[in-house]
């Protein structure tokens, strides 16, 4: 969503002027700008803090150059930067769609295709990544972006620029908690196996709508992570054995990009699926009912944030005073969106509280066909509507009371 400029924020960098702010993370804010032959951009702005630290300039200039050179169907490639002056930046191309975090706080988790589809062109993408001796560092649903032709991944390797500074504590360690690796978290030495761990949870989070080692604040879950087994009691089954070994402890008995991706065909393989991928390809089908059935079993977060991540990055919100979003309609007998067995929508007549005495299991009686006049009518009018058995009632007590008066007079033991 693209929010208009704010008091503080620039109009214009290094020659783009910028149209509105697509959002704000702890290394600066991203902005929606143009080429100048109109081709819209994602523009990062980084902090003024990190651009006045020298080895901060050195590594981000190094990391800009080789995010340059990463070439995929499914990243979002950087086109354009400025690593000189006061505020440096790059550009990446702009990818319409929602981020995964937004797609499953609104929709609810994916079918097990569209996670096959996310899970298989994610691991594509970093190959394209790795290809270029970079290390993502920060993957996240955040930083995946579901557009019409597939995912694509952001920020890549840029985050490793702020190991050069201590500009959020003493304790620094790269990335965001929720979904740092187990060497991330203790500060050992990282490979691109790292990723790995952060594909399996980002598979884990778009199947279900959770977190494997649960919420909380930063240290709890760091500390699940490094010495705690994931719960996958909410996984699919079919995918079950590939997020149990992308989240294992050890680096090297994490499964590799390539079998990551072949892994994917043989579940849809096996589950009658191809992962041919058209437009629309992550959205829920109405007809399908997987979707909403899925979303209905999952509960909502307390709040927006994945655990420990920043407030901008996070999945969910709280909502308790709402309806869950992600819960099917379900039309009820007060609602005017309901309908008879007729399919005629009778707002008035459906929406309408009983009255006490009402029998509820009692349809309305069928219009009279005498015309509105006929005994029919009278009748239809005299004892339909409420109270409609007290009314039978007292005429039936009537009746009967009239016949046995008659009848005790005729013998004579009423006198007239």
């Amino acid at each position: 969503m693209v929010e208009p400029l704010g008091p503080g924020d620039p109009t214009e960098i290094a020659g783009y002027v910028l149209r509105g702010k697509l959002g704000e993370g702890g290394m600066g804010s991203v902005y929606l700008s143009h080429t100048r032959g109109g081709q819209p951009v994602a523009l990062k702005v980084i902090r003024r803090e990190f651009a006045r630290n020298p080895e901060f300039l050195r590594r981000f200039t190094r990391e800009v150059q080789a995010a340059h050179r990463v070439q995929g169907a499914y990243t979002a490639p950087v086109i354009d930067s400025g690593t000189a002056g006061p505020q440096p930046w790059l550009a990446s191309a702009y990818v319409t769609g929602p981020s995964l975090a937004d797609a499953v706080f609104e929709h609810g988790p994916l079918p097990l295709q569209p996670v096959l589809l996310l899970t298989a062109g994610i691991a594509e993408a970093l190959q394209s990544i790795h290809a270029a001796d970079v290390v993502h560092r920060d993957l996240k649903p955040s930083n995946v972006l579901l557009a019409a032709d597939g995912p694509r991944v952001i920020d890549f390797g840029i985050a490793r620029s702020t190991e050069a500074t201590a500009l959020t504590g003493t304790d620094v360690r790269l990335g965001t908690p929720a979904y740092m690796s187990p060497e991330q978290a203790q500060g050992t030495p990282v490979t691109s196996a790292l990723d790995v761990f952060a594909l399996g949870l980002i598979t884990h989070f778009a199947a279900t709508g959770r977190h494997p080692f649960g919420e909380g604040d930063a240290q709890a879950l760091l500390y699940r992570i490094v010495s705690q087994q994931p719960d996958l009691t909410a996984c699919p089954g079919q995918l079950h054995p590939l997020v149990t070994r992308c989240l294992a402890k050890e680096p090297a008995k994490r499964p590799s990009l390539a079998h990551i991706i072949e892994e994917c065909h043989r579940i849809a393989a096996a589950e009658g699926m191809t992962l041919a991928r058209s437009e629309g390809w992550w959205r829920p089908s109405p007809s399908s009912g997987g979707t909403a059935q899925q979303a209905a079993a999952v509960s909502v977060p307390s709040s927006r944030p994945s655990p420990g991540t920043a407030p901008q990055d996070g999945p969910q919100a709280a909502r308790s005073a709402a309806p869950d979003p992600r819960r099917p309609y379900e039309p009820t007998a007060l609602d005017p969106r309901s309908s008879d067995s007729s399919g005629d929508r009778q707002g008035g007549a459906v929406a309408a509280r009983a009255m006490p005495g009402d029998d509820r299991s009692e349809r309305p009686e069928p219009a009279a066909a005498d015309g509105p006049g006929g005994p029919a009518t009278v009748l239809s009018r005299l004892f339909g509507g409420p109270y409609r058995r007290v009314k039978v009632a007292v005429v039936v007590f009537l009746v009967l009371a009239s016949i046995v008066t008659g009848l005790l007079s005729a013998l004579g033991v009423l006198e007239p």
